[in-house]
């Protein structure tokens, strides 16, 4: 029998239940308005399609809980640290001056390294984990046809990444004994992030800042004044290192290296004290690779995967933290993806020498391996200051030897990097630090380069700070 068609118009039934008496149903007028209101849901669709999501933020409960070590994965061991052919050992040192678990960590052979509970609350408490976002406002603007995602280190409690081992520093060496933490800093993020760590770990902290900055961001300085640290213009009179350099020009401008050769004096010569270092060492880009490890969670999110990665560079705890993770894929399952390190031409160390060199320039640590200008070298102070080191991370500068990694460098003036900071500005609303307007300039110019070729590549940089504290800086360059 073929089926009867039922209208759609409202009918009554009657229908006779057991032991009831009979009631009466009625059907609604449904399918008619359904149509309806389907037809306005597309019209409407026609006229505002769905957008791309802009932000990929990480459920704290899937926040990375191991680092990971690149040594592992490395295809040759990477050359050791070594004691100079004359003067003391500063192998046997190093015990005496860097945290215990922290130098564990600098030689271990694991590619993962838990994150301890205590640990993982306090990178929560810093609002890990950091979103991931597209830069759909400034692809509009380049015209291009690549996609540009940036993480956003600027959301940290002190303006940069640096926190990601700065708390784990302090923690440590708060599990130690010690009761003062001695570090130096350039751009002043590492001192106030690690003035900050201290702080919630219930340390004292002693700042070595290079004066070429220390002398324009006095509000940086009164933060980490705030947070608990005494914090001194480098050279400074306060060690022998210091002084020497001091006496000869009251006004000499400093360097990473010469704030380093302080921050080590001043922690050996005081027990309760220890030495933290903001960059180069493996254990402190280990420590950062939170950032890259989110990263990687937040563009499966996406359904994408980046062909460039790019970001900043001075001493490589930026560059290290957000890209290592990917290096790792690139050398394990092959992915086909550029990594790009934004230099500054006032210390472009991965177009240097590779080999061995100091790490301070008073010759206090181990020779490390690594793409140097040489320790003792002057460089022109810029104000994205944090890039102006002598030297590259080992680990950075072994990849860069491999081929893995290409570099460009930024003119000293800086103009060209502040105007494509004035771009993000103006159409992702996000103010970066000086250093961050390197990467975010790579970014751009790569962006452009797609914009002539037609090569919708995925293109991922980290904004690794904010430049709240910086605007004397940007005002000079640009006139502002």
């Amino acid at each position: 029998m073929t089926p009867k068609r039922h209208r759609a118009a409202s009918t009554k039934k009657t229908r006779r239940t057991s032991g009831r008496s009979s009631r009466t149903v009625t059907k609604a007028r449904t399918p008619a308005r359904k149509t309806a209101a389907a037809k306005k849901a597309a019209a409407v669709r026609k006229v505002a399609p769905k957008l791309p999501p802009r932000q990929f933020p990480l459920p704290l409960e899937e926040m990375p809980t191991k680092w990971y070590n690149i040594l592992a994965d490395l295809p040759e061991p990477l050359p050791p640290p070594m004691d100079p052919k004359e003067g003391e050992s500063r192998l046997a040192v190093l015990p005496e001056v860097l945290v215990g678990e922290c130098l564990k960590q600098e030689f271990s052979p694991d590619r993962w390294v838990d994150i301890p509970d205590e640990l993982m609350s306090l990178y929560a408490q810093a609002g890990r984990p950091r979103p991931l976002f597209r830069a759909l406002t400034l692809e509009k603007h380049l015209k291009t046809p690549a996609r540009l995602y940036y993480k956003s280190e600027f959301y940290s409690p002190t303006g940069s990444h640096k926190v990601n081992t700065a708390l784990a520093q302090a923690f440590y060496a708060r599990e130690e004994g010690y009761e003062r933490l001695a570090t130096e800093t350039g751009a002043g993020q590492w001192g106030t992030a690690l003035a900050y760590g201290a702080s919630l770990c219930g340390l004292k902290c002693t700042v070595y800042w290079v004066r070429a900055v220390f002398s324009w961001k006095p509000q940086r300085k009164g933060l980490m004044k705030l947070l608990g640290a005494d914090v001194y213009a480098s050279p400074s009179d306060k060690t022998e290192c210091g002084k020497k350099l001091w006496e000869m020009n009251p006004n000499h401008p400093g360097s990473l290296g010469i704030a380093i050769s302080e921050g080590l004096e001043d922690a050996r010569h005081d027990k309760k004290a220890i030495y933290c270092l903001g960059s180069v060492l493996n254990h402190v880009l280990m420590h950062q690779t939170i950032i890259g490890l989110e990263t990687l969670k937040q563009f499966e999110m996406a359904k994408t995967y980046p062909d460039v990665v790019i970001s900043c560079l001075g001493g490589g705890s930026n560059f290290g933290g957000f890209a290592l993770p990917f290096v790792g894929e690139a050398i394990t399952k092959k992915k086909k993806t550029r990594f790009i390190a934004a230099q500054s031409q006032a210390a472009p160390n991965l177009q240097g020498q590779y080999r061995y060199d100091f790490a301070d320039h008073a010759e206090m640590t181990p020779l490390l391996k690594m793409y140097t200008l040489g320790h003792q070298c002057e460089m022109d102070p810029i104000k994205g200051d944090g890039l102006r080191y002598h030297g590259c991370s080992p680990i950075i500068s072994f990849l860069r030897d491999k081929g893995y990694i290409e570099t460009v460098a930024y003119p000293k003036d800086e103009k060209h990097v502040f105007q494509r900071a004035k771009t993000f500005v103006q159409t992702e609303g996000f103010l970066p630090a000086p250093e961050s307007a390197y990467s975010i300039a790579c970014a751009i110019d790569e962006a452009i380069k797609c914009r002539e070729t037609g090569e919708e590549k995925v293109i991922a940089f980290n904004v690794s700070g904010h430049g709240f504290m910086d605007m004397d800086g940007y005002a000079e360059v640009l006139g502002l």
